[in-house]
């Protein structure tokens, strides 16, 4: 459901992304991991049309994101890591609105988003002003936003962050639920214990480049002696080592 085939982003001499081969297969919760500056964000910009390749191309079913990008668009709902929303709308009218962008039948786009108001425990806020919304008010509206249109593909960058751990518990739940009925979720999270938990494949990324690919097992066997993916993904990025910590707890 998503491919990127010699993906690439330079900015003068500055290269974000380089040459990123990926498919993520239908039915997968694909987990996208990197150290801060990796390349994960400029991905997944480069993947849903915010910006424009350097190099190379990315399809989402079978569209290409350069060359058909309305279609590409269609299959898709996005979830920043730092959603825009419109100050001045309820998030009942932020929903109407999302539904008429993607031409769902009034009816539907109301019926959905009740049940996704609900499902989202916004219900008693649905009708005040996204103004007055905390953070995580703010991005379980996105979400819904997202999910407006029941895309067949789910792009979220850092969905949970800053979520109560009830709201983020259901939001799991949920992308877990999603993925069963053969949705494909591609998720990009710093924090290495959800993707372990929900993950079917991860892809880690350093310095724009992939550098690893595959199940939980086959990275920890990329890795030997790493009994978790946070050993591993340390290990394949070349992280600072705990006897660095050591140095400096006993230094001067």
């Amino acid at each position: 459901m998503i491919r990127t085939a010699g993906l690439t982003k330079r900015y003068g001499d500055l290269t974000a992304l380089d040459g990123l081969d990926l498919e993520v297969a239908p039915g997968t919760l694909f987990g996208f991991l990197g150290p801060n500056g990796a390349g994960k964000t400029t991905t997944i910009k480069l993947l849903t049309g915010l910006l424009r390749p350097t190099k190379g191309d990315a399809w989402i079913g079978p569209h290409s994101i350069l060359s058909e990008p309305l279609q590409a668009k269609s299959l898709f709902g996005y979830v920043a890591d730092t959603p825009f929303l419109y100050d001045k709308l309820t998030a009942r009218e932020f929903l109407e609105f999302v539904g008429a962008l993607y031409r769902v039948p009034p009816a539907t786009a109301r019926a959905r988003a009740d049940r996704l108001l609900k499902l989202l425990e916004l219900e008693e806020a649905a009708d005040a002003l996204i103004e007055g919304y905390s953070h995580g008010m703010r991005q379980k509206t996105a979400l819904a936003g997202a999910l407006l249109h029941d895309p067949p593909v789910l792009i979220l960058d850092e969905p949970i962050g800053g979520l109560d751990p009830a709201s983020s518990r259901r939001i799991k739940q949920l992308l877990r639920g999603l993925v069963g009925r053969g949705r494909t979720v591609f998720l990009s999270t710093h924090v290495l214990e959800v993707a372990e938990r929900l993950c079917d494949r991860v892809a880690i990324l350093d310095r724009g480049r992939l550098i690893a690919e595959g199940t939980l097992a086959d990275l920890r066997a990329r890795a030997p002696g790493a009994a978790s993916l946070e050993e591993a993904f340390v290990a394949l990025t070349h992280g600072a080592e705990d006897r660095d910590i050591e140095d400096f707890l006993g230094g001067p």
